[in-house]
């Protein structure tokens, strides 16, 4: 039986800040990829450490395969947030992935997105993700909430999102859960979600979404209480987002 091929162009984004211990895994993983056409775009914010160095030292082998292209980009930003909406403009992808410079694709990540997208033409997609915790690995499902809207089934590594609407509402730069405000604000205008169970990323704990302090889980409260009023959800949220703060917290 033939095969059908899927044509969705695709961008994947890296941000990097000072990552040169760990972005050859993650650059090293889309050149895996067993999708052959990606544009990849690693934008890194002035580091003071060799992470534009270690960057570039791939481009040439990436771009010798057809349909690959990478670009760096190593210019002082506003944070991760700016540098991701700064890829966004850039991208020439229908579909744009985002993978952290400490974490790392499964090899078949962006043809099961692709896929995903070709069936479903979703404005925001994700999938499940491997969270490596030092007490032991953990698998986080997808699924889209139903009843209660929390991120208890949804990992930012493991998003793709419609560049026309990353476009269409940039993240606000205002903390480091500005991909839930952005995620909360395509689930209240309506925007269409997919996703599949399939495991298409790993997750590294230690990142400043899952820093340990009790300082660290109330401002996270803090962060999420502020969205989930500006879109007019009830605080019952916040007790949900309570208990998984500290499951977190316990995990990490």
């Amino acid at each position: 039986m033939k095969v059908k091929k899927i044509s969705v162009p695709v961008t994947i984004l890296t941000v990097a800040l000072n990552a040169e211990a760990t972005i050859s895994r993650a650059i090293e993983s889309v050149i895996a990829q067993t999708y052959p056409e990606i544009e990849y775009i690693v934008i890194d914010g002035a580091s003071q450490d060799d992470t534009a160095q270690v960057a570039r030292s791939y481009v040439e082998a990436f771009n010798s395969r057809p349909g690959r292209n990478m670009t760096v980009i190593s210019e002082p930003d506003r944070g991760m947030y700016d540098a991701l909406n700064k890829g966004a403009r850039l991208a020439h992808g229908v579909i744009v992935g985002q993978i952290n410079s400490d974490d790392w694709y499964q090899p078949d990540a962006v043809r099961i997105m692709a896929e995903l997208y070709e069936r479903e033409k979703y404005n925001v997609g994700w999938a499940t993700v491997r969270l490596m915790t030092a007490k032991g690995n953990i698998i986080k499902h997808a699924k889209i909430p139903r009843f209660m809207w929390t991120t208890s089934h949804w990992h930012h590594t493991t998003q793709f999102t419609e560049r026309e609407t990353l476009l269409e509402h940039p993240y606000v730069e205002e903390n480091m859960y500005d991909d839930w405000e952005f995620l909360t604000w395509a689930y209240v205008s309506g925007k269409k979600f997919a996703v599949t169970d399939e495991i298409i990323t790993n997750f590294s704990f230690g990142g400043m979404s899952t820093q340990k302090s009790l300082r660290d889980v109330m401002a996270r409260l803090g962060y999420h209480d502020i969205i989930y009023r500006r879109y007019g959800f009830s605080r019952l949220y916040q007790v949900h987002r309570f208990f998984y703060e500290m499951a977190k917290y316990i995990m990490a």
